[in-house]
């Protein structure tokens, strides 16, 4: 089995959404880690998050309990 990335699913799409518009989040992994930052791209294993010093932190799609906007 062929493990597609599908930009039919919403949640796909919403990232791809994110991107496009630099918006700030913040994903809470399984460990209980808090990370803040825009997301820079996305596959279907992964994600890369870019924080305030453009520096970037590839997350595993399965690490992430969580994503939501930034709160200010």
């Amino acid at each position: 089995m062929k493990n597609e990335f599908d930009t039919a699913l919403p949640s796909i799409r919403q990232v791809q959404t994110l991107i496009k518009e630099a918006t700030a989040v913040e994903l809470k992994l399984m460990s209980g880690e808090l990370l803040t930052g825009k997301i820079d791209w996305q596959d279907q294993n992964c994600l890369c998050l870019l924080d305030e010093n453009k520096q970037p932190t590839i997350v595993w799609r399965h690490a992430i309990a969580y994503l939501r906007l930034q709160s200010h």
